[in-house]
């Protein structure tokens, strides 16, 4: 039987923050605003929104202009977020006019999770904060 390779306990990172390629940041950023989110810093070339870095509390991420189509179908990553209510979020996204998913309960998130499609085919899911 073999062990796994020791990890090197160095340098500690202080975040991750994920940055998703997107066809229009502006109508990105309006969107994620929905979702309580507010603009930290923004890069603009020739008069048009490159780039965002966005944040909601202790979330943070990062919205790029893609130089190619969008395609939903590719879900090579999905966003996790999480609230301490997940159906009082729901119900105030909703009011906003919001398309979310249905509450579910899977075994992974016994306090329900439910999705939210962005306009460039990004999944997003809120499940409970602990």
């Amino acid at each position: 039987m073999t062990s796994a390779p020791k990890v090197s306990q160095g340098t500690r990172l202080a975040s991750l923050v994920p940055m998703a390629h997107v066809a229009d940041v502006h109508k990105a950023v309006e969107f994620y605003e929905l979702l309580g989110f507010e603009v930290k810093k923004t890069f603009s070339q020739e008069g048009k929104l490159q780039w965002a870095w966005l944040q909601n509390g202790g979330a943070e991420l990062m919205l790029a202009r893609s130089a190619r189509p969008m395609n939903p179908g590719a879900q090579d990553i999905l966003f996790y977020m999480y609230a301490p209510d997940v159906a009082a979020y729901r119900a105030e996204l909703e009011a906003k006019g919001v398309k979310v998913g249905p509450i579910k309960y899977p075994f992974y998130s016994p306090r329900g999770e439910f999705r939210i499609d962005d306009a460039d085919g990004y999944t997003l899911f809120v499940s409970h904060a602990d």
